[in-house]
């Protein structure tokens, strides 16, 4: 067993031991409050140059599935859980977590107080934090770190056709996308082709597309002024809807603002309340910034708030045929409340293909 050392921004350090690759990181500290889905957690492209903490105390103890991948492989800079399970047991578990990490180069930490760090970013935000072997003195290279350029590290870097050519034809615009939002279309018929980030508008058009999905993602969505122009350009074109940095891309185009939040919201947990209906939908989320509610006046309508600090959660835009929600319909890992989003999207489409 090795020590390591967790160093935040403001120079609070925690001891834990290391487990999956070994060496030295910075990265953006957040945490994520799901009790299960750390195959999904690992593998989502939004956690891109985030270190990751899971307020569950034990992890790993279901194994790894390939299937379970939200992409080909994790995109975390770093891991860090109270307490590892090298023993699992469940009868789809091809391999330990550990393994896993140890063969995508994954730094790992266990065996630290992650209650404790995760009051600390309640109470101060989001910080940046490094993981060292010795103590760390110096903290110019952690306050130094910023997440950039993260769509262009994550996007793929050519088109992935999935489901029958037979069915609606759904550009899925990948910004970091997870897998479980093509199944869902698949599973509901659809022919999807996912384009990379760096395509335009009139490339995406020239598919003759039936859809238009926009993706979740990591990072800034201010920084992504190409895809914001684009967006300009093909809204109201196709019926169009949006998950997560998919949402918050699309109101940006709409001449709203985003912020960064305090420390955003991640897990399987999340309560969003539907105006229109008054119901309330448990969700999965994972995002540090949200959409100015205020900013959208009289370019869209506030569709979901957050239940808990009643934050934008989704906007309707009626007269272009578009709809964009903060949360993950998709679901994986998490509840399956908000999945009908999925059908109300295919509704859209179909109306707009036939009966134009």
């Amino acid at each position: 067993m090795k020590k390591a050392y967790i160093t935040l921004q403001n120079g609070k350090t925690f001891q834990g031991m290391r487990f999956g690759a070994e060496g030295d990181t910075v990265g953006e500290l957040v945490f994520t409050t799901g009790m299960t889905g750390y195959v999904e957690t690992l593998t989502d492209p939004s956690y891109y140059g985030q270190i990751v903490v899971q307020t569950f105390p034990l992890i790993g103890n279901y194994g790894i599935m390939k299937a379970d991948q939200e992409s080909k492989k994790p995109w975390v800079t770093a891991y860090i859980v109270r307490e590892k399970c090298d023993e699992p047991s469940n009868f789809r578990s091809e391999g330990a977590l550990d393994e896993f990490l140890k063969a995508n180069n994954v730094i790992g930490i266990y065996g630290i107080d992650t209650r404790e760090l995760t009051k600390t970013v309640r109470e101060a935000g989001v910080m940046n934090a490094a993981i060292t072997s010795k103590p760390l003195k110096d903290f110019g290279e952690i306050k130094k770190y910023a997440i950039q350029n993260a769509v262009a590290g994550v996007t793929s870097d050519q088109i992935v056709y999935s489901g029958s050519p037979d069915g609606l034809r759904i550009a899925v615009w990948d910004f970091g996308a997870k897998e479980n939002i093509t199944r869902e279309l698949v599973k509901r018929g659809c022919y999807c082709i996912k384009v990379p980030a760096y395509y335009t508008a009139e490339q995406i058009l020239a598919l003759n597309p039936d859809g238009l999905m926009l993706t979740n993602g990591p990072g800034d969505p201010a920084e992504n002024i190409e895809i914001i122009e684009n967006l300009k350009k093909i809204a109201g074109k196709v019926p169009i809807f949006g998950i997560c940095l998919g949402h918050q891309l699309f109101a940006l185009a709409m001449g709203g603002k985003t912020r960064k939040m305090k420390y955003g919201h991640r897990g399987a947990n999340q309560p969003v309340k539907e105006l229109a209906t008054g119901r309330v939908y448990i969700t999965s989320q994972n995002h540090g910034y949200e959409v100015v509610s205020s900013s959208l006046a009289g370019a869209g309508d506030l569709s979901f708030v957050n239940v808990n600090d009643n934050t934008c959660e989704g906007v309707e835009y009626p007269h272009l045929n578009a709809y964009t929600v903060q949360f993950h319909p998709e679901s994986c890992g998490g509840s399956r409340d908000a999945v009908f989003l999925f059908d109300r999207f295919i509704k859209n489409v179909k109306e707009n293909k036939f009966n134009a």
